[in-house]
């Protein structure tokens, strides 16, 4: 994936010039007479009077927001129609800081807009609200209308109905059904003050001032902590986002790692944003009682075993502040792996967009703080990319590398490997051998267009050739979210990584058809889950396996996106390793679980004796 980062900086930049072009409305006749909150949101996710103006809306002020590009105030009805699809809040977009305050009793004339964040392109479910408002304050200091409760008894278990498919799989028009489905259930509180009690964080708060429980706590757990995510169907619904609207000034968001606890209750309209859907956006918020989750450190390799990490370093460059603590990483949690699979390093100057491609300065200050450290003198191979070929933050230039200990392995190098020049595989006396050393595999393949190329390595330990491919497959950008407006979501990504997927086992077959019992360890940010169709297509014809599959369920993953703990890092092994089951696996959870990370990816490594 794009980094949380990256993506929520492009996110944003998008919204802000989407916020006056992504709104639905339909024109319909004018509409005179006083309608009630409940009138607007109607018992579908759109508004059966979007495009209409209406007038005298009645409600109280239950919260409001002063920050961003959607500064308005939520209003709730005073009186409930008694049908359980129709929220009884909305949004009132003002653009500009609201001249209101919670309590406040108010009648509100405007518009009837249905916007999408993030733009109708995302597939994103809309927000209806009241835009170009009139708005009278009748009175203040009222009491707020009592919060309708979140919790694990109220939550379907079922996730989301299927999309219309006359509709192209939309569930826009569909009747809402809040006791059967959980985004149902969300959206029929949409704009309405609701509450949760005492929850458990599965996302650790972010630089964005968010995070994520579950008001389930017995839903896919993992023991850190966080909620797993297991298949496409199991979308775990008891997660929820958390804002705050009080001025950090006043109360500072709360600092959560995932296992934590926020504490008492939190409060306030309930939210729908690009950003992760259905989200509490805190007029109250509680406390964190810490957990006391700490950052794993797995066991060193014995004499005989050899240890393969792969380390997504998130856009190393020489100007960041990170390398003391990734060498950290890698010498005390991940006790030096005799190989180590880096992805995302970048080029000389980072995102200098100058036609810098060469990247020498990161790995060796990354080198040089691993040694400070205590760790080996680990020695690195790589090649340079096409300049702006490969993907990534523009002008990053960001590839895979190898880092080994030369006191414990070797690497065998063998000339011809270039940014474009396709590695193959030979047969000399009986063994597969790789004609460049380190090569790219296929690199004009279009399965890599705008997309990094696999890096594969001959390495020697005691004698036994190992054959390494570290990978960095495309992103999920352009997916439809869980939350979407159409379901299932489309996942369009997924068409670039089964190509890629499709290449990489072919070149692992190419080697395994010289050498049946050739060792080829496959590594790397493969960018999709374990059950995945790209890990099938990596695993076809039984060429390599996915060992993080030799863990339990609940302990795979090396990531936490929007409340579930997820796989997207893989190594995985040939039939040659795999058949005595003589592996350790370890997924070691240093950064995705917390708030102060170098990283948005555990590292994950492999021992075994080849």
């Amino acid at each position: 994936m794009p980094s949380k980062s990256s993506a929520r900086i492009a996110a944003l930049t998008v919204a802000a010039v989407c916020s006056t072009v992504s709104s639905v409305v339909v024109a319909s006749p004018a509409h005179a007479d006083p309608v009630a909150v409940h009138d607007i949101q109607g018992s579908t996710r759109t508004s059966p009077l979007a495009g209409q103006q209406v007038t005298d809306v009645a409600g109280i002020v239950t919260g409001v927001r002063t920050y961003g590009s959607s500064r308005g105030f939520w209003i709730q009805g005073p009186s409930a129609d008694g049908d359980p699809a129709t929220s009884e809040g909305v949004f009132v977009f003002t653009s500009s800081t609201p001249k209101v305050a919670a309590g406040d009793s108010v009648t509100v004339s405007g518009t009837v807009t249905e916007f999408v964040p993030g733009g109708a392109s995302t597939g994103n479910q809309s927000v209806t609200e009241i835009t170009r408002p009139t708005v009278t304050v009748v009175s203040s200091g009222n009491a707020l209308p009592a919060a309708t409760v979140v919790d694990a008894r109220s939550v379907p278990a079922a996730y989301a109905p299927e999309g219309d498919t006359a509709a192209g799989g939309s569930t826009n028009g569909l009747t809402l059904r809040p006791k059967k489905y959980a985004l149902d259930f969300y959206e029929s509180l949409e704009g309405m003050n609701v509450a949760i009690g005492s929850s458990r964080v599965v996302t650790a708060t972010d630089p964005y001032s968010e995070l994520w429980v579950t008001v389930k706590p017995h839903e896919n757990p993992n023991r850190r902590g966080g909620t797993v995510y297991g298949s496409y169907s199991s979308q775990n619904t008891g997660r929820l986002q958390i804002q705050s609207l009080i001025p950090t000034a006043t109360q500072p968001f709360p600092t959560a790692n995932v296992g934590d606890t926020l504490k008492g209750t939190t409060e306030g309209p309930l939210d729908y944003n690009q950003f992760g859907g259905y989200t509490l956006t805190a007029r109250t918020l509680g406390t964190v009682e810490a957990g006391g989750l700490e950052r794993e450190t797995t066991r060193r390799q014995s004499r005989t075993e050899l240890a393969v990490a792969t380390y997504n370093v998130e856009n190393l460059d020489p100007a960041d502040g990170t390398f003391a603590d990734h060498a950290a990483a890698i010498v005390d949690h991940l006790q030096s792996p005799d190989i180590v699979s880096l992805e995302e390093i970048q080029d000389n100057n980072g995102a200098t967009n100058d036609g810098t491609v060469a990247a020498d300065l990161t790995l060796k200050k990354l080198t040089d703080a691993i040694t400070a450290a205590g760790g080996p003198a680990y020695e690195w191979r790589s090649i340079d990319p096409v300049d702006l070929a490969d993907g990534g933050e523009p002008g990053g230039n960001i590839r895979q590398a190898f880092l080994y200990n030369p006191a414990r392995v070797s690497f065998v190098d063998r000339a011809g490997g270039d940014a474009t020049t396709a590695v193959g595989v030979t047969k000399v006396r009986g063994k597969a051998r790789l004609t460049a050393s380190p090569g790219r595999i296929d690199p004009a393949n279009a399965a890599w267009t705008n997309s990094r190329k696999p890096l594969a390595g001959e390495f020697s330990f005691r004698g036994e050739t190992v054959f390494v491919i570290a990978n960095h497959f495309a992103s999920k950008g352009g997916d439809q979210s869980l939350h979407s407006q159409f379901q299932p979501p489309a996942r369009s990504s997924e068409t670039q990584r089964h190509l890629q997927a499709s290449a990489v086992n072919a070149f692992v077959k190419d080697i395994l058809a010289k050498q049946r019992t050739a060792d080829v360890v496959t590594l790397g940010d493969i960018n999709d889950f374990e059950f995945s169709r790209t890990a099938k297509l990596l695993e076809t014809d039984g060429a390599l396996w996915s060992a993080v599959k030799s863990l339990p369920a609940s302990e795979r993953y090396s990531y936490d996106y929007q409340g579930n703990s997820q796989v997207l890092d893989q190594i995985l092994i040939s039939p040659s390793i795999r058949k005595d089951r003589d592996f350790t696996y370890d997924s070691v959870h240093i950064n995705a679980e917390f708030s102060d990370q170098i990283s948005d990816h555990d590292p994950q490594v492999l021992r075994f004796r080849p």
